[in-house]
């Protein structure tokens, strides 16, 4: 009868565990799909609706940027958001692929601030990274909150930095890295597919002719 009861207890225990984390294993498995999802459905959007962005999801899309990573922390980010639909249009004539900010309701310009931290060689060029980064967060955010967005390239180009500077009244050590134009997606647009296995070099860990499959992003 003991050991009869020891059994029954053991196997008790067991289902306990086994149900404990089944409970906690899927929830993780879950959100980790989520967010491989995202990255994989993101795509960039230019046409828009005419449905107004709430301010809320905007800053939500702008504590996402800023949770980027940043060198020595020193996040030379400044976003600016532009909704005045004469500033959009004057963008849109002066850039030559942001066309699509005349039928935007809003962009977000991501600019790097050369003033902050210790500006030497490395931090000068730093910003380029840090708000590159935090660009990509912002793009990923869109994308989960049910909004379209693109980036549109504005730095190294003079011209581009020019119309940015002259049409938002940015000092020179404010400089835009590009404009994110932002609005709810007009229509159903599918992502890229762009794995590409050749541009992946391995040293040493794979085992011979290992084939990888097409990641799955359904």
């Amino acid at each position: 009868m003991r050991l009869k009861a020891i059994i029954v207890i053991l196997l008790t225990v067991k289902v306990i565990v086994i149900t404990l984390f089944l409970t906690h294993y899927k929830p993780f498995r879950k959100n980790e799909q989520i967010v491989l999802n995202a990255i994989h459905n993101r795509t960039s959007i230019r046409d828009y609706s005419e449905k107004e962005v709430p301010a809320q999801l905007v800053e939500e899309l702008l504590k996402a940027a800023m949770a980027a990573p940043s060198s020595r922390n020193m996040q030379p980010w400044e976003f600016y958001v532009v909704t005045e639909r004469e500033s959009l249009d004057r963008l849109a004539e002066g850039l030559p692929f942001a066309k699509m900010l005349a039928r935007a309701p809003l962009a977000i310009v991501v600019a790097g601030n050369t003033q902050v931290g210790n500006p030497n060689q490395e931090q000068v060029y730093n910003w380029v990274m840090d708000c590159s980064a935090a660009t990509q967060n912002l793009l990923l955010a869109a994308h989960a909150v049910g909004l379209g967005a693109v980036w549109t390239g504005v730095w190294p180009y003079e011209s581009r930095i020019d119309v940015v500077r002259k049409t938002l009244d940015l000092p020179e050590h404010i400089i835009p890295l590009n404009v994110v134009p932002v609005g709810y997606p007009n229509g159903k647009h599918e992502p890229k597919v762009k794995w590409d296995e050749t541009k992946v070099h391995w040293l040493q860990y794979p085992t011979p002719n290992t084939q990888y499959p097409t990641p799955n992003t359904q």
